[in-house]
């Protein structure tokens, strides 16, 4: 393969996972890492070195829309971001000792499970009374449904979301994919945040997490500009395709399922690697 059509494949590639992070709150690394690592067979810890990157990238690109529209939730990013910074350079460390294969195999797994989550909650009940730390610490917020409308929302079980974020984070370190899917589950399923809020909090939220990890692979020199130049550009343009979108969108029932379909197929073929020693 010419560099040229190596570099069109993932320029391509990561243009598509780019508009998916976006809109779904998952960084792009989820469809990154599988691109370059079972489509182009590139080593598991230089394609999360450019997923880490493209993740920056991802959240530059469609944060500062979701801001101005008034859909993230600022002060709650910031409060989560704590817990995710210190899981995602606790997670970099780890990465550097733990075989590729099984980093692949958990991969897999986490990305699985993130779909049945996502699937799980089958109606959208809002909270509109936060709970008392929620209040103490004023995280609670309010959004534009589409319509012209604004939905005023409160938020629960602030400990456990803490805590899943910390999780979130070591897993972003660990795997390179900005842990965007445990995010969105920690704000929608755990916190009770409305799911349009959630996945831009998560995009907000996942460029800082992603500093935190890409220093360490920095470092060890996991992070080659040939293959992260054409990512950033790429996932930066479908990011930014992808905040448009969302913006508008009225309903967030169909990104449910294009978050479960996705992550679903890329994770039975990380898990098929990693099962086969092939990554």
């Amino acid at each position: 393969m010419s560099v040229l059509l190596f570099t069109l494949i993932i320029l391509i590639g990561a243009y598509f996972a780019g508009l998916l992070g976006s809109l779904t709150g998952l960084g792009g690394g989820v469809v990154i890492i599988p691109l370059l690592t079972v489509v182009l067979g590139v080593d598991i810890h230089y394609a999360i070195g450019a997923s880490l990157v493209s993740v920056i990238a991802t959240s530059s690109g469609s944060a500062a829309a979701y801001v101005k529209e008034g859909i993230t939730n600022i002060r709650l990013g910031m409060f989560l971001e704590i817990a995710t910074t210190l899981g995602a350079f606790t997670g970099a460390l780890l990465s550097v000792y733990i075989p590729a294969q099984y980093i692949a195999i958990l991969f897999g797994v986490i990305l699985i499970f993130s779909a049945l989550m996502s699937l799980k909650k089958k109606a959208e009940k809002i909270i509109t009374e936060p709970s008392y730390l929620a209040a103490k610490f004023k995280l609670y917020g309010s959004y534009p449904d589409g319509n012209g409308h604004v939905i005023q929302y409160g938020v629960t079980r602030v400990g456990g979301g803490f805590f899943m974020m910390l999780f979130a984070g070591v897993i972003s370190g660990l795997l390179g994919i900005g842990s965007g899917a445990l995010k969105v589950i920690a704000m929608d399923t755990i916190m009770r945040i409305p799911f349009k809020v959630s996945t831009t909090t998560s995009n907000f939220m996942i460029g800082v997490t992603a500093a935190a990890s890409a220093v360490v692979y920095l470092q060890r020199g996991y992070i080659d500009p040939g293959i992260s130049m054409p990512v950033v550009i790429g996932v930066l343009l479908g990011a930014m395709t992808g905040s448009k979108i969302l913006v508008h969108t009225k309903s967030s029932g169909w990104l449910r399922w294009v978050f479960a379909v996705v992550v679903t197929v890329l994770a039975a073929q990380m898990i098929y690697k990693g099962l086969t020693g092939n990554v």
